[in-house]
């Protein structure tokens, strides 16, 4: 997939169904900019629809993953705004948020299941990235922060609404509120990470030994199984069994079900269809 500046997109061999998906902006520790929201949600739509993609692992060029939120390119879209009526700059303001919220939210959208690949910093904006994704593993050197309030603002990218429900009110309101920095091994101690890796090296081939098991698996039972996740985090016990039930009827009769039950009938490993 061509066409990015900030974004690098690679297929992992030409038969796999892991796709690599690589902020871009090595030079400036990946940090986001405009153009970057708009390509990530670009890129994100695109390996959605793509039935070649299985499982998508995001990660970042060069030393970090993510340093957040390029000032230079936000503090010159804003200043924009100083000289316009209060209320209009405010409605515009609002607008351009939600903006880069949606492109955001795009990983979490996005049917096939996202794994990050974290190494060095992972700051502000790349808390909100990896937080909008299925699972996440890092370096044990690498660096998070929830990195906004000492730069006087209010995170706003989902942080706030996801970091929550992946480590506990508690813990999240605490790296919240101190914007302190915190490494690879506490990441896995409060549960934002579900491994930690020594070495940048072992990083990317435990995560892509785990990404090509998933791969592996029945495409509509894993696109089935994120969706009944993410839906049910927002739904009592009871709706949520509702939903799932209503999900299956609708794709539990399938030719991936024969074709597991004959693949581990006869010893084999199963051949499943595109979706």
């Amino acid at each position: 997939m061509e066409g990015y500046e900030c974004i690098k997109i690679e297929r992992q061999s030409p038969n796999s169904g892991v796709f690599h998906l690589r902020l871009h902006r090595p030079s400036h520790y990946n940090a986001l900019t405009t153009q970057l929201f708009t390509e990530l949600r670009q890129a994100f739509s695109r390996l959605d629809q793509n039935p070649d993609v299985h499982v998508i692992i995001l990660s970042g060029s060069g030393k970090h993953f993510c340093a957040g939120i390029d000032l230079k390119s936000t503090a010159s879209n804003f200043e924009k705004h100083l000289s316009e009526e209060r209320g209009r700059a405010g409605e515009r303001i609002r607008r351009e948020i939600k903006w880069m919220q949606e492109s955001i939210t795009a990983i979490e959208e996005c049917r096939k299941p996202v794994i990050a690949s974290i190494h060095g910093g992972c700051i502000g904006g790349g808390i909100d990235i990896v937080t909008a994704c299925d699972l996440r593993y890092c370096t044990a050197e690498a660096v998070f922060s929830v990195r906004e309030v000492k730069l006087a603002i209010t995170a706003d990218l989902g942080t706030l609404q996801r970091l929550p429900r992946i480590v506990g009110y508690g813990k999240a309101a605490e790296l919240a509120l101190t914007g302190r920095d915190f490494s690879g091994l506490e990441a896995k101690e409060l549960g934002l990470v579900s491994r930690t890796f020594d070495s940048m090296s072992e990083l990317q081939d435990g995560v892509l030994k785990i990404a090509e098991e998933i791969a592996s698996r029945s495409p509509l039972a894993v696109v089935g199984t994120k969706a009944v996740l993410l839906k049910s985090r927002d739904l009592y016990v009871e709706q949520g069994l509702d939903y799932v039930a209503t999900w299956n009827s609708g794709t539990l009769l399938s030719d991936d079900l024969k074709e597991a039950i004959s693949a581990q009938a006869n010893k084999r490993k199963p051949k499943f269809s595109k979706l």
